[in-house]
């Protein structure tokens, strides 16, 4: 038994923090009270697209509000948004053992990089969780689309540690192609969140399946020119996504069908966050991308206007008008 914190209990550290539990792992939840408060009344539930079903009872997770329960953690795996790495990172330094790996398993290329900066001396290991994860009420995690989760190569065969029944982990040595490659699928989030429609609904509509592509374009375009070469997170390289979201939909729904499966319901973390009035990600997934656009002197009009979009609809709070992808188009 590994003990475990999982320092930040939203969607995706709830949901892994279940499934290590159920495996046998010692699992800490450090997170809010208005999270953690409903597992410790009713115990966790989670379940996913392909009938998993669940139930972890509180007396076999460690529930916390105060960093100071990451003290006793074998490893620490950070799930926070991007925007608050910063503070965890520097709780990670007051109370987390130094022998203790800590792995990222957030969104976006800048978790990793202040954790790093942070925690200097440390084994920091950058990790990518492919799939989708949404809340089903209190204490309750869905999983609505497929994917292994992917964490560095390293010392102390961290991934044979974390693997468990239904929550496989692998090692890469290319661990940040890796990360770009989940970025570039990600864009596709803002999008998401401004169609008001599910994932599949929005797949299934070739116009706004042509804007995602000519965003993840944009972005491989500045890729391109940083000499940086995504690797896939389906079985096609990460170059031809633009070009199989461009087909036909009778075609795409065949080809795409055998690369990921999509609960029907699910939408993108970045939806639930307009819904609920929460902070979003997008500056470290279109914000990336710009970033390094201005840099070279790149254009990448979609990507800012997805941005800008989703800033003023956060800024305005929910409920939110769904946009088409006219409306969307720069």
């Amino acid at each position: 038994m590994t003990r475990i914190a999982i320092a930040g209990a939203g969607s995706i550290g709830c949901f892994t923090g279940a499934l290590l539990a159920a495996g046998g792992q010692s699992v800490t939840l450090l997170g809010r009270a208005r999270v953690l408060d409903p597992i410790a009344a009713d115990g966790l539930t989670v379940t996913d697209f392909s009938g998993l079903s669940q139930y972890v009872p509180a007396a076999s997770l460690t529930l916390a509000t105060d960093p100071e329960a990451l003290s006793g953690a074998e490893i620490v795996i950070v799930t926070v948004k991007d925007t608050a790495t910063a503070e965890m990172a520097r709780a990670i330094a007051e109370h987390a053992a130094p022998e203790a790996p800590v792995i990222s398993w957030q969104n976006g290329m800048e978790a990793a990089r202040t954790l790093r900066d942070l925690l200097s001396g440390r084994d920091i290991r950058a990790g990518m969780v492919p799939f989708n994860v949404v809340p089903k009420g209190p204490a309750a995690y869905h999983r609505a689309t497929s994917g292994d989760i992917v964490i560095a190569s390293g010392p102390g065969a961290l991934a044979d540690m974390l693997s468990v029944p239904d929550l496989p982990v692998a090692e890469s040595d290319r661990i940040e192609a890796v990360q770009w490659g989940k970025l570039l699928i990600n864009l596709g989030n803002g999008l998401n969140a401004l169609s008001g429609l599910t994932l599949t609904e929005m797949l299934r509509d070739r116009d706004w399946r042509r804007l995602m592509a000519d965003q993840m374009a944009e972005a491989l375009a500045v890729l391109r020119v940083d000499g940086i070469a995504p690797a896939s997170t389906t079985p096609l390289p990460a170059t031809m996504t633009p070009h199989i979201l461009r087909l036909p939909t009778p075609l795409f729904t065949r080809i795409a069908a055998r690369m990921l499966t999509i609960d029907p319901a699910a939408r993108a973390s970045m939806a639930h966050d307009l819904d609920a009035g929460r902070p979003t990600e997008i500056d470290s997934l279109q914000g990336e991308i710009l970033r390094r656009a201005e840099n070279r002197g790149i254009a990448t009009p979609i990507c800012a206007r997805v941005r800008a979009l989703i800033i003023e609809a956060t800024a305005k709070g929910p409920p939110h008008a769904p946009l088409t992808p006219a409306q969307v188009r720069p």
